[in-house]
């Protein structure tokens, strides 16, 4: 017996898994030599402690998922947690747990095995640095070749043109855009030109001199003048009637603008930045908006796809507003179970990536630690029951139709897919033998 529990000891010691056993009052009873590489503490500092004390972990309590296991009986695989080392490092883990029973089938305990996360974290920060433009992260291929001239675009002073539906984050791209041009220290003015009516927006683009009308008391700067060594952002720019149009079109061409009730005229160096949601070409060619201006403001276009296009890039913005609203709501949720991530990517997102920041959002005012579920997400998004989605298709349905989509994007090259869908190629391997899928 003596050396059979030496050799148990051995083993322990030479795996790379930290590994720790609790009793039924849930003292540490065993610390391997990983278990103090990974959290810092000493095996003589952890046993004969709560192992809550030791791993002070964001589920440490009603979310311990070796509690889980206890009352359940059930083993737990590759949880991911977030533990606080010795030091007071916050590193993520992933967790398995089982039962200990004695020789009689009683149980006398728990068994946790954990594995440090933070290399593969790093892994991860290193792959979105490739994927991303300022806080805008992507894998979709459009997206990708616009990431690769966005800088070079951010450095020149030309006008740039961004079109996309309501939602898809134009106002958000022309701030990255502006934060990677060398007017980044001046300011950026964002104008929503759909929402201010004709009789205010020369006014507010172009400011007043007293006595323009009967309520200018005094002169008030537009918003070219506080965009001065800055960026102008124009939003919605599609919606300006052909007065306005008129002095815009002044403005791209000569740099210059008059007030109202100016007799001077006043010399802007604003980079201009519009965007809008309409077919701009398709307004020139029915008279609605002037063809000069269009051809002004056409210097760099950018178009973004709908969220629908690149669903693909899901899993990426929810860990990107994850992180976001823990930071801002002190919380530390550690992101979506698989079926809530399966009812993101099956839905149609028709307000595009500001719904599903939204949506989020929402996820985070109910779900109080631990994954995001199903339970969590607003009603909309939800699928008809937790086991099936809606028009009859179930989890497993839901991941075959992901991985066909993700292998026709790429050419039905697997090991181009399982890059995109961050998973190894064996592992997609067995995937597409499991879901049955065919390969042309």
């Amino acid at each position: 017996m003596q050396s059979v529990l030496k050799n148990y000891q051995v083993i322990l010691e030479s795996i790379e898994d930290g590994v720790f056993t609790v009793n039924m009052d849930w003292k540490i009873m065993s610390f391997n030599r990983a278990a103090e590489k990974i959290t810092g503490f000493s095996r003589r500092d952890a046993i004969g402690q709560r192992c809550a004390d030791i791993f002070r972990a964001n589920m440490c309590g009603s979310g311990c998922v070796l509690r889980q296991t206890m009352q359940s009986g059930k083993p737990i695989s590759n949880r991911p947690i977030v533990i606080t080392r010795a030091d007071g490092k916050r590193i993520p883990i992933s967790v398995n747990t089982a039962i200990l029973r004695a020789s009689d089938d009683a149980i006398i305990g728990g068994v946790e095995t954990f594995r440090d996360l933070s290399a593969i974290s790093e892994l991860k920060k290193a792959y979105l640095r490739t994927h991303s433009f300022e806080d805008i992260v992507s894998k979709n291929k459009k997206m990708l070749r616009y990431f690769e001239i966005l800088p070079q675009i951010a450095e020149s002073d030309s006008t740039i043109l961004i079109d996309g539906a309501t939602g898809t984050g134009k106002e958000f791209l022309a701030r990255a855009i502006h934060n990677h041009s060398s007017r980044k220290n001046g300011p950026f003015v964002a104008v929503n030109c759909g929402a201010l009516p004709d009789t205010l927006i020369e006014s507010e683009l172009f400011g007043y001199k007293a006595g323009a009308f009967t309520d200018a008391l005094k002169d008030k700067a537009g918003r070219f003048a506080r965009a001065r060594n800055g960026t102008i952002f124009l939003d919605e720019i599609g919606d300006v009637s052909p007065a306005v149009q008129v002095r815009l079109l002044r403005v791209l061409q000569e740099h210059a603008y008059e007030p109202l009730g100016a007799t001077q005229s006043v010399k802007t160096d604003a980079r201009v930045i519009a965007a809008t949601h309409r077919d701009l070409d398709e307004m020139v060619k029915q008279n609605l908006f002037r063809d000069d201006l269009y051809y002004r403001i056409n210097v760099m276009k950018i178009s973004l796809p709908l969220l629908s296009e690149r669903k693909e890039d899901i899993p990426l913005m929810v860990d990107h507003f994850v992180h976001y609203f823990n930071s801002i709501k002190g919380k530390s949720l550690l992101g979506l179970d698989q079926s809530a991530m399966a009812a993101l990517l099956f839905y149609e997102w028709p307000g595009n990536i500001r719904e599903l920041e939204n949506v989020l959002e929402h996820a985070f005012v109910l779900c109080p630690s631990g994954l995001i579920g199903l339970q969590h997400l607003p009603e909309q998004v939800q699928p008809a029951t937790a086991a099936q989605m809606p028009g009859g298709m179930t989890l497993k349905a839901i991941e075959k139709l992901a991985i066909i989509q993700a292998l026709k994007r790429n050419d039905w090259k697997r090991v181009a897919t399982a890059r995109e869908l961050n998973i190894d190629k064996n592992t997609l391997r067995r995937k597409i033998n499991r879901l049955g899928i065919e390969i042309p």
